[in-house]
């Protein structure tokens, strides 16, 4: 009974997600990291500020310029059947040239692209990233959600023959915006989540803002926030699976964009606003999932706009938002070292982040 009862209430609260459109939070200096109490929270929250001290595992560098090669190629509506056929002949076509073998997933109204790099052990699991690659009708998406797309190729480029303990999957999900199709389908196959340890969601990662009052808040998360700017990458997680916001508190570096970890209770239940993307159908199917995004409409003028193009991406802040997606990859793909590091946000949280 306690069962069903919880997948009820996760239907209702990723239903009551999808149908309502607002996103995150913020902050303005190194990294920051929100404390989860274990009884009800206060109703205002703070945050810890730290500065992180390791250096990523063999972290490779992003290319910029191959990043808004990306992007420009895919400066169109992507929308309609047509569109999003031509967005998938350039995800897989982009995929081979990286030596990664593309795989399609059709489910009722889209179809998903998946690659999957083996790790060298069977034991250390999978590491999945992805991102949505549809449109809203009327916008090319540059931000929402083609910033995201062309992370994961770059990720795709730079991991492809590097050998890791942990496999790495790659998926490209499709009719994100009608209600995150692409990412429920994938999730309500079992074969897709065995052995999966860990999600990482990129939907909107290269705009920002640095005019004070350009970053609001969304309804119903108690924080205090240190800064009314828009210069910060935002990673959300459940409090079960906290090693995961952990590597990339741990992948700060200076001179990339600062990160806000923001480890959430309940699996959103009583903050629909953080169920709005791919990750949500991961966390109630038990996999731990965090989302990256720099917050959307709380930040951007341009979201779900005609005006989402190239041109108006903050190019420094997209390649920084990449290479901390790089430097915690590489983190997290380390097997032994990640779960010989007990996490730092939790006394009680364990060092497997997937299970």
């Amino acid at each position: 009974m306690r069962k069903w009862i919880v997948s009820v209430l996760a239907l209702v609260a990723i239903a009551v997600a999808v149908s309502s459109h607002e996103f995150f939070q913020q902050r303005s200096q190194p990294v920051i990291e929100s404390r989860v109490e274990s009884t009800p929270a206060p109703p205002v929250q703070h945050f810890d500020i730290a500065v992180a001290s390791e250096k990523p595992v063999n972290a490779p560098n992003v290319d910029p310029k191959r990043l808004m090669a990306h992007v420009n190629a895919l400066n169109f509506q992507r929308y309609t059947q047509t569109e999003r056929d031509r967005t998938r002949k350039y995800l897989t076509q982009s995929l081979k040239k990286s030596g990664w073998s593309p795989k399609l997933q059709p489910f009722e109204g889209g179809v998903n692209v998946v690659a999957t790099r083996k790790g060298t052990d069977k034991k250390a699991g999978t590491v999945l990233i992805a991102a949505h690659y549809d449109t809203v009708s009327g916008s090319p998406g540059a931000d929402d959600n083609g910033s995201g797309v062309a992370v994961i190729l770059e990720m795709a480029r730079l991991f492809g023959s590097l050998p890791t303990p942990r496999t790495l999957q790659l998926a490209f999900f499709d009719q994100e915006e009608l209600g995150l199709r692409g990412s429920l389908a994938f999730a309500a196959k079992q074969t897709n989540l065995d052995n999966l340890r860990g999600v990482i969601v990129m939907d909107m990662v290269g705009y920002a803002c640095y005019t004070p009052g350009c970053q609001k808040l969304p309804p119903g998360l108690p924080i205090t926030p240190p800064s009314d700017k828009g210069d910060f990458l935002a990673v959300v997680g459940d409090t079960e699976h906290l090693p995961l916001l952990d590597a990339f508190k741990k992948s700060a570096q200076p001179g990339l964009p600062l990160v806000l970890t923001v480890p959430v209770p309940l699996k959103g239940l009583m903050t629909p606003d953080v169920l709005r993307s791919d990750h949500a159908p991961f966390w109630y199917r038990g996999v731990g999932a965090v989302l990256l995004t720099d917050t959307a409409n709380l930040r951007t003028p341009h979201y779900h706009q005609p005006s989402d193009t190239p041109t108006n991406l903050d190019r420094p802040f997209f390649q920084g938002a990449a290479q901390l997606v790089a430097n915690a990859i590489a983190r997290l793909l380390e097997s032994d070292r990640l779960e010989s590091e007990p996490s730092t946000s939790s006394p009680s949280a364990g060092s497997n982040f997937g299970q």
